[in-house]
């Protein structure tokens, strides 16, 4: 028995879920898939999969040992691309994912450019605000904004994700300029709507670094950035944006600052923005290229920031920072 070959008929038939599919991409019978999985079942003395009429389940076992065949079938990949395509051009179709409102200012603008960087590289942009499970929607790159909790995905951050109160100079005027952060309850607030956090904002008070949760209240509540901003820009209230849909508008005067020493957002951890991707070691040419482009656009202080904010901006390594791991 060819034992590499087993481990890459089971890694396929585990990827896509059939004996039929994977023997297609290996050109063989689903019956002689079946079979040399059964070989390597036998020389493990161990069942990986669960067969049944309508599909195909991995045991404990075979689970774990996915896991690290997919990693050994990485490294041999990676060892043979290290050799034959050192200088390998990127190209091919990008498909790549990001939020709605982030992508439409700070992704898509900038791709131009990298097409014309790239020449052989075509994108297929998706611009959406729902969860995308980067394996099953065969995203290359999936930019999110936010929080991230530990998986088999692979990330690298590429600017911080701060938030700022504000509200329009004629609402203060009229209903008086918060001097602390208790003063945010007697304020009509625009509230983003996240169901673990909605009604409190997390706010970093004085030198100690202090966090203290506000709870907040006001005649509107959305699950949208665009329509929050929308009613901030109409006087409704006092919101904590993230400073890249903000910045400009706290440039020209259309929005102030509110308690501008003051750092702020909706959860207390600190949440920042990565591209998220499958495989670290196998990443391809065409992934890094883009990575690598969009941290060359958005470090070390991404240019939203504002020039004149008084607040303390957080360092960015000027190493570009390290792959971690990260969420689905």
């Amino acid at each position: 028995m060819d034992t590499l070959h087993s481990m890459k008929l089971f890694s396929e038939v585990v990827d896509s879920g059939s004996f039929s599919a994977a023997g297609r991409r290996f050109g063989l019978a689903a019956s002689s898939v079946s079979r040399q999985v059964g070989s390597l079942e036998d020389s493990l003395g161990a069942r990986l999969l669960n067969r049944s009429t309508r599909k195909l389940s991995l045991t404990q076992a075979g689970r774990m040992y996915h896991e690290r065949v997919r990693q050994i079938l990485a490294d041999i990949d990676d060892a043979n691309r290290s050799v034959t395509h050192l200088e390998a051009t990127p190209r091919g179709v990008l498909r790549l994912n990001g939020p709605t409102v982030f992508g439409r200012l700070h992704i898509a603008p900038h791709l131009p450019e990298f097409l014309a960087r790239y020449p052989e590289i075509d994108i297929d942009l998706t611009l959406t605000d729902h969860f995308v499970d980067v394996i099953e929607e065969g995203a290359d790159v999936v930019v999110r904004v936010g929080g991230l909790s530990d998986s088999s995905l692979f990330a690298r951050r590429l600017a911080p994700n701060r938030r700022i109160l504000c509200a329009t100079p004629a609402y203060l005027d009229k209903h008086g300029r918060p001097e602390a952060a208790k003063d945010l309850t007697q304020h009509a607030c625009v509230v983003y709507k996240l169901q673990s956090t909605t009604g409190s904002w997390h706010i970093c008070c004085g030198e100690s670094g202090e966090l203290q949760e506000v709870k907040v209240t006001g005649r509107l509540a959305a699950n949208n950035a665009e329509a929050l901003h929308a009613a901030v820009l109409g006087s409704v209230g006092i919101a904590l944006l993230p400073i890249w849909l903000v910045g400009d508008d706290i440039q020209s005067g259309r929005l102030e600052r509110v308690l501008p020493t003051l750092e702020a957002d909706l959860t207390p951890a600190e949440t920042a923005i990565h591209a998220v991707y499958p495989h670290k070691r196998l990443l391809s040419a065409k992934v890094r290229a883009f990575v690598d482009f969009l941290v060359e656009k958005y470090q070390p202080v991404p240019y939203w920031e504002i020039e004149s904010d008084s607040a303390v901006v957080p360092e960015i390594a000027p190493d570009l920072a390290p792959d971690l791991v990260t969420a689905k």
